[in-house]
């Protein structure tokens, strides 16, 4: 794709992104593996490699996760007051799944706001990375 980050609409490239399609064309896949970026969109080729999530998506799926697993168990405890056990056994595997879900997602997200705001070289500038020093 060679459009520019000005003509770039950010909520729809981090809708795409968060499901799992390409930020530039909305069809091809971003992820080859759980959360391994392809090289470049099988469909439209635009190259993905640029991208640099890094730690954001951990940080922000461990955000959004313990906002909902603190407040659930303050609330489970306010009402019903069960035994430690019961909480451990309710709210670790929860948050586990919820996590291994989310992550992509938010990953994906992250990837369609820096193709559409032109960040590590989704703007057509190479930022003084090649493919070669990528892989």
């Amino acid at each position: 794709m060679t459009s520019s980050p000005a003509d770039r609409n950010m909520k729809k490239a981090m809708l795409r992104g968060l499901l799992g399609k390409c930020p530039g064309c909305g069809n091809g896949k971003i992820f080859s593996g759980y959360i391994k970026v392809n090289h470049t969109c099988p469909s439209c080729g635009l190259e993905l490699f640029h991208q640099r999530a890094d730690d954001a998506p951990p940080y922000f799926t461990m955000f959004i996760v313990l906002h909902f697993v603190v407040s659930g168990i303050l609330t489970v405890e306010k009402a019903f007051s069960p035994a430690m056990w019961v909480q451990l056994v309710i709210w670790l595997p929860l948050s586990c799944l919820f996590a291994v879900w989310l992550l992509p997602h938010i990953k994906g997200a992250l990837i369609g706001l820096q193709w559409a705001r032109g960040m590590h070289g989704f703007s057509g500038d190479t930022d003084g990375y090649s493919a070669q020093q990528i892989d």
